[in-house]
């Protein structure tokens, strides 16, 4: 049971501390509406973590033998969505700018909670990394020698709850850049430097892929 939990948690912080595409977006979506909209956003990317860790646990080689033929298009599909968010936060930063509507935060955010946490859960689905990664881990390490149902279910906790709690710091440390840049150029700079970074990070996923 100990041996699960610590695999689970290493498993968690493992797939979830290396900074992305999508950390950065919620770092940005956080620092440009609230700690509300990005606590949801940072428990969709848990969610997703916590759902391919039960999904390796229970399938093992058999899912990643399942989804290789998948992976290149899933990985498209990932460097698709991480482009369209990268412009959309752009575009919306500079229409935002020239309307003048950066110097005060505004109190009508651009996303709800609930399509934000959706919105993070898809683009978190659609990465292989995080599949293969938790695929690969629980077939070669004592986690996946723990056929229990018990001990799997200690190994899927501990993984989300890992995820969210990195998840969750990032979107804190977003909500504090946020209240820190309050004024038009901090804020536009922050989203296009975020914009910038989520397309360079969606393109070397296209070209090294892992």
């Amino acid at each position: 049971m100990t041996a699960a939990l610590v695999a689970g948690l290493l498993a968690g912080y493992g797939i979830a501390i290396p900074v992305g595409a999508v950390a950065t977006y919620l770092v940005s979506l956080t620092a440009r509406t609230s700690l509300r909209i990005g606590a949801s956003a940072a428990l969709g990317v848990a969610t997703a973590d916590g759902l391919y860790a039960l999904l390796a646990a229970l399938g093992g080689s058999a899912l990643a033998t399942a989804l290789q033929p998948v992976l290149a298009p899933l990985r498209w599909a990932s460097a698709l969505v991480l482009v369209a968010l990268a412009l959309r936060g752009g575009l919306t930063a500079l229409r935002q700018y020239r309307a003048r509507r950066l110097a005060t935060r505004s109190d009508r955010t651009p996303v709800s909670p609930g399509r934000a946490y959706l919105t993070l859960l898809g683009v978190t689905m659609l990465n292989p990394t995080t599949v293969v990664y938790f695929a690969a881990l629980v077939l070669g390490s004592s986690a996946g020698a723990a056929v229990g149902p018990l001990e799997q279910g200690v190994f899927v906790l501990a993984a989300f709850a890992a995820s969210a709690s990195w998840q969750l710091l990032l979107a804190g440390g977003g909500a504090l850049l946020g209240r820190a840049l309050t004024g038009r150029w901090g804020q536009l700079v922050t989203a296009l430097v975020s914009s910038a970074v989520i397309l360079a990070l969606a393109v070397r996923m296209l070209v090294a892929p892992r």
